[in-house]
């Protein structure tokens, strides 16, 4: 079976955990580390021969526009990521628009593609957040990635479905959402396949667990984060649970991702959805 592959692009000072940390007008002075690690796994997925989506941050875009035409021309997906890596469930409707927007513009200008994915930072909404999802209908995207159907500290929707579905619009209109991957086990969602879930649980759980979904004939999400592929990206002072969560395990994602891509078949977002169409399943 067919799963879904994805990159969300960014830099390693963009993520939630850095937020009050690290403000946005700091980036540009940090030593940035998205164009190294963007282009190993440019090369780590051409010698496996696959194609995955790329969520592009609108500010990686405009800052490393080469690097996001490479990705495109490479034969990849792009879809958007917002602008300022911040979550859609922290701004208004105008905040929403403008960064989205602004991103949406930077990719064009980037490579030339006009994307039709989108992805809330750190996962960053809900599906009673009509109003979001009108918005990206509005401005022209065809699918969301942005639930979680997990209850977390920091962000998720337990009461999302866990496959792959439509949210109607109130305009008649909808988009197709694809959430993250879960399994259930004794009643409990168990995060699966991407980010920091990837990195901290063993790869025999990771594989057994796609193996499961794919058997209930849903395709896994996976996804990662160029700075995850590095084990020497700069340390900021954290909590435990936070240094945890940025910096543990780095040392083992190279080879899990690598043994994901011998074990498994993957697509990029958008062409799985087109492949569910075609088989009148989406």
């Amino acid at each position: 079976m067919k799963n879904i592959l994805t990159v969300d692009l960014e830099d390693w000072f963009s993520v939630e955990t850095l937020q009050s940390s690290i403000a946005a007008d700091q980036w540009p002075r940090l030593r940035s580390v998205v164009e190294r690690n963007t282009y190993n796994i440019l090369r780590l997925f051409a010698r496996y021969k696959v194609s995955a989506t790329f969520f592009v941050l609108g500010w990686v875009a405009d800052r490393y526009p080469a690097l996001v035409a490479d990705v495109a021309q490479a034969g990849h997906e792009i879809a958007c990521h917002g602008y300022y890596h911040r979550m859609v469930s922290s701004l208004s409707l105008e905040q929403f628009r403008s960064d989205t927007e602004q991103a949406r513009q930077a990719i064009i200008q980037a490579c030339g593609r006009i994307p039709v994915g989108y992805r809330s930072p750190s996962w960053g909404m809900r599906r009673n957040m009509t109003w979001a999802f009108a918005l990206l209908a509005e401005i022209g995207f065809k699918y969301d990635s942005s639930i979680f159907p997990i209850r977390h500290d920091i962000y998720g929707d337990p009461t999302c479905p866990r496959r792959i579905h439509d949210i109607v619009l109130p305009s008649g209109q909808y988009i197709v959402e694809v959430p993250a991957s879960t399994i259930e086990i004794l009643g409990t969602r168990i995060p699966i396949g991407g980010g920091g879930w990837l990195r901290q649980f063993p790869y025999w759980f990771t594989r057994r667990a796609i193996a499961r979904l794919n058997r209930s004939e849903m395709p896994a999400v996976v996804y990662f984060h160029p700075w995850e592929m590095d084990v020497d990206i700069p340390r900021v002072p954290l909590s435990l649970k936070n240094r945890l969560r940025q910096y543990g395990n780095l040392r083992t994602m190279k080879t899990k991702v690598q043994r994901l891509l011998n074990d498994f078949d993957f697509l990029p977002m958008g062409e799985y959805i087109e492949l569910l169409r075609k088989n009148g399943r989406a």
